[in-house]
């Protein structure tokens, strides 16, 4: 996607764009195996929630504390993609997306559906009332109900009501992901509209507490009439789609070609405080592209109009045109306070061939990255770590103490050599040799260990005289940065023996594949760790490996289960950030991502008609979100005849 970043990573698939909303997934099912209310169990009543210590927006804030409460409306916004969509219903699992298209639906608590990133921005961990005006349940979390303002509205002007919210959840259980709807189905057995305006959700023994509340409170609501009376489902491609409460409606629709989302004037909750200063544009317009050249072209000459730029080699070389020459252009570095996302080449541990870590560790040395960042790179990225990458989170050395006393309990999942290695880290590399001996020499040693061994004709072969052969799935929608740094990977490879395939294909068979899980090798990430959550098993957890999407590589560690069960259970902010760091060690032990780096700031690059806060707050960009149209500047650009 060339004109918006919600985290940084060298690639960023549409879904990302919906992970927020696909963590909501909840089963509602015949009452079983609940947990017994405590008679003289303080209840909680509040405006918002979090997990651990107090919220920081009281119940009577008049907006948050980085938006412009006083920002106009108006103007459009438009962005570039590069790729294709093929549906309007973001919950189509076969299907593209249009970009954004699960922004139009609201859930019981806000999020930050246009831009991506934590809501609210400046604070990590607590959410606060939307569709819900207030959130109570007693101190053990057996239960959670949602009182709900009377005044939400969908689009086409029926109330969104409890009903609304228990056939969503009930339709994510019949029709959603597999994995979010057979784990959610586990831990919320029961739901029961109260009224029309409240609905309560009940919690099953056996099962920590923690994320359950946001689990439920981020559950997309659809219209219960509108799929009645039209008989849609869910797990269709469909452009016709339920009416959404939220502050866009779909304007212009054109398949492959363009998407344009209208600012509705009566959306309901425009009086909102946790609205204010938000969703200021009356058009946000997303065009798509075939390639990232053409998306860049189209910025250049005006017909897109805001870009986040994630490639180094454009960053540097590209961004000298006579528009930003004479300022009718602005490009700016924004910080970004976010951990970064953990992407780069992922293995498929379902291959049989990658299931030796010596091969994956040979492979890896294939991979370097300060000659990449500096050939390719310009050496404006940073290299990864760690899952919780600098952060306090960050596993660093051997385990700490701490950390040996969490392991301590969790049996004999934990290898010997796990209680005393240090952190795995990338291995050192060359900015002055693509593939050095000593580097050649390391991965031959591993693969020879492996049982691959070079014949005369230089390929790696085992006994039985076969070759090791691996596919690289590559999208032709790649950067031209991400093509190169795959290229000459793929090069190292063969150099070293190995019979590598690069498959380029098409987004529509690209995505088909990632579904299937149809690679050896793939570009993709995982996001980065800074809380414990149930979504954690989703995407690292055995149970759903065989077919999650937010789990390419299929990990399946019973040590990587282990940790994560445990930091469900911890009880304090303190025990959270041991169990925090005892995962990020062990995801890194497993060894199913070669990292490729990062952009450390937002790279952006926009035509001067746009406003933002002064400062920025630092866990999101929030340019579709709390950004707005300047009308003098915009009037200014065309009367030049800069902008059409």
């Amino acid at each position: 996607m060339s004109g918006m970043r919600a985290k940084r990573s060298a690639e960023r698939p549409l879904w990302g764009l919906i992970i927020l909303f696909l963590l909501g997934f909840v089963a509602v099912i015949p009452r079983a195996a609940l947990s017994d209310e405590l008679p003289d169990e303080p209840i909680i009543s509040s405006h918002g929630y979090s997990f651990f210590g107090e919220l920081s927006y009281p119940e009577d804030f008049e907006h948050l504390n980085y938006v412009n409460p006083d920002a106009p409306k108006g103007g459009e916004i438009s962005i570039a993609v590069t790729g294709s969509f093929d549906t309007m219903n973001p919950y189509y699992r076969l299907g593209e997306p249009a970009a954004l298209s699960s922004s139009l639906y609201e859930s019981l608590l806000a999020g930050m559906p246009m831009s991506g990133g934590s809501f609210p921005s400046d604070v990590l961990g607590e959410h606060y009332g939307l569709l819900a005006h207030t959130v109570e349940y007693p101190e053990g979390r057996d239960w959670v109900i949602f009182h709900m303002r009377p005044e939400a509205r969908f689009s086409d002007g029926t109330p969104v009501t409890a009903h609304d919210v228990y056939f969503s959840h009930k339709l994510l259980l019949d029709q959603g992901l597999q994995s979010y709807a057979r784990a959610v189905q586990e831990r919320v057995p029961d739901a029961e509209v109260i009224d029309d305006h409240t609905i309560k959700f009940y919690f099953a023994d056996g099962f920590s507490r923690r994320s359950l509340i946001e689990t439920v409170g981020f559950t997309p609501v659809w219209s219960r009439n509108w799929y009645e009376e039209t008989g849609a489902k869910l797990n269709e491609s469909r452009f016709d789609i339920s009416p959404g409460s939220g502050p866009y409606v779909i304007g212009d629709v054109v398949r492959n070609r363009r998407v344009v989302y209208e600012r509705d004037p009566d959306y309901w909750g425009w009086h909102l405080p946790i609205n204010q200063g938000r969703y200021n544009f009356d058009r946000i317009r997303i065009d798509y592209f075939r390639d990232p050249t053409a998306a860049f072209e189209a910025f250049t000459s005006g017909a897109v109009t805001f870009r986040t730029e994630t490639e180094a080699t454009r960053w540097v070389n590209a961004y000298d045109f006579p528009a930003l020459n004479r300022g009718a252009v602005v490009r700016e570095e924004l910080p970004d306070g976010n951990p970064p996302e953990v992407s780069g080449i992922i293995f498929n541990l379902g291959s049989d061939v990658l299931k030796d870590i010596r091969i994956r560790e040979a492979i890896a040395l294939g991979f370097n990255f300060e000659w990449t960042n500096h050939s390719l790179m310009n050496d404006l990225r940073e290299q990864q770590r760690s899952f919780s990458h600098g952060t306090h989170l960050e596993a660093k050395g051997p385990p700490s103490e701490e950390e040996l006393a969490f392991l301590s309990e969790l049996g004999d999942v934990v290898p010997e050599e796990f209680l005393t290695a240090e952190a795995r880290v990338p291995h050192a590399s060359d900015a002055n040799a693509l593939l050095p001996r000593l580097t050649r020499r390391q991965a031959l040693s591993l693969l020879e260990e492996a049982g691959w061994n070079i014949d005369a004709g230089g390929m790696l072969r085992n006994e039985a005289g076969a070759p090791l052969t691996i596919t690289f799935l590559l999208s032709s929608a790649a950067d031209p940065t991400s093509r190169a740094l795959v290229s000459n990977f793929v090069d190292n490879l063969e150099r070293l023996g190995f019979d590598i395939r690069l498959d380029t294909v098409d987004t529509a068979q690209f995505g088909l594949r990632r579904e299937q899980r149809d690679y050896d090798l793939i570009l993709r990430g995982y996001p980065a760790i800074t809380t414990a959550g149930a979504g954690l098993m989703q995407r690292f957890g055995s149970e759903d490996a065989a077919y999650s999407l937010f789990n390419p590589a299929g990990l399946a560690s019973p040590l990587v289960d282990a940790v994560i069960e445990k930091s469900l259970e911890t009880e304090s902010l303190a025990e959270e950030e041991v169990a925090v760091r005892v995962l990020d060690r062990a995801l890194r032990h497993e060894f199913f991502i070669v990292p490729t780096g990062f952009v450390p700031d937002h790279w952006v690059a926009y035509w001067n008609m746009y406003g933002r806060p002064e400062e920025q707050p630092p866990y999101a960009l929030g340019a579709l979100d709390f950004w707005w149209y300047d009308a003098q500047k915009g009037e200014a650009l065309r009367a030049s005849g800069a902008l059409r």
